[in-house]
């Protein structure tokens, strides 16, 4: 009976066989989810014909083979509505925690529509520190969290935005589109952006991505400081721990990550 004992409660196994269809929800029969599950052919019908009954799974009438069900698709709407709705408290405690380890100024800048702006600022504690501002709208071709997330977008969205006046702030400020793309280029294989002093002179920033469930870049975590501190040999320590938190918030809202 292979695993099909008491080890496995009925939860446990209608839990597993709904797992068993990820990532790509194939259809499958019900020898073919015993046989991939170790449980008895007559445990796998019991518990598919429950599911079935609620929703989560359906039975193709043709093939009478089993895929995910509309139930599940429900669930995971109102999942992602909620962590939307709710997405700057769930990263507020990794944000917090980068700025206390850090002690820089560490933010959620979000990418909605066409603007990128600050969702959410940990002030650092130095004396010399970069203050921002919630609601505060950012540059998309100059701010390290923009870069970040546009590096990971689709080419369809990366070519839209350059569509877009790109204005000079600093004389790093990047307004070559076809320099701009290579940048991204750069920034997808190295997992972070830079910006250089292109918004303001003497200030600098990194940022990382954050992926959401359907693994879409929808945010990025920035550090930003004095260029002096943040650009420093491209500081590996604080380069590290800002992949590392964008990575647990990407977790938090279910991402595959690419981290």
């Amino acid at each position: 009976m292979g695993q099909d004992d008491k080890k496995n409660t009925s939860i446990e196994k209608a839990l597993k066989i709904l797992l068993v269809f990820a990532p790509d929800n194939q259809e499958m029969s019900t020898t073919e989810i015993s046989d991939k599950l170790g449980f008895h052919k007559a445990t796998v019908f019991r518990t598919l014909r429950t599911l079935v009954k609620f929703g989560f799974i359906s039975q193709d009438q043709h093939t009478k083979k089993y895929m995910l069900g509309g139930a599940l698709i429900q669930l995971g709407n109102t999942a992602n509505q909620f962590l939307r709705k709710n997405f700057v408290q769930i990263a507020k405690p990794y944000i917090d925690s980068l700025r206390k380890t850090l002690k820089e100024t560490v933010a959620l800048e979000v990418f909605l529509g066409e603007k990128s702006f600050m969702a959410y600022v940990a002030e650092g504690p130095q004396r010399i520190r970069i203050a921002a501002a919630v609601g505060e709208i950012l540059p998309k071709h100059a701010a390290a969290g923009a870069k970040a997330i546009l590096a990971f977008s689709s080419q369809e969205i990366q070519k839209h935005i350059l569509d877009w006046p790109m204005n000079r702030f600093t004389p790093n400020t990047i307004i070559d589109p076809k320099e701009y793309i290579r940048q991204l280029q750069v920034i997808r294989k190295e997992g972070v952006a830079f910006d250089n002093e292109e918004i303001d002179r003497g200030v600098s920033a990194v940022g990382a991505p954050v992926f959401d469930h359907e693994d879409k870049p929808i945010a990025a975590v920035v550090v930003i400081g004095p260029s002096q501190r943040i650009l420093h040999d491209k500081n590996p320590h604080i380069i590290s721990l800002l992949k590392d938190t964008a990575a647990k918030i990407s977790t938090q809202l279910q991402s595959n990550g690419r981290h």
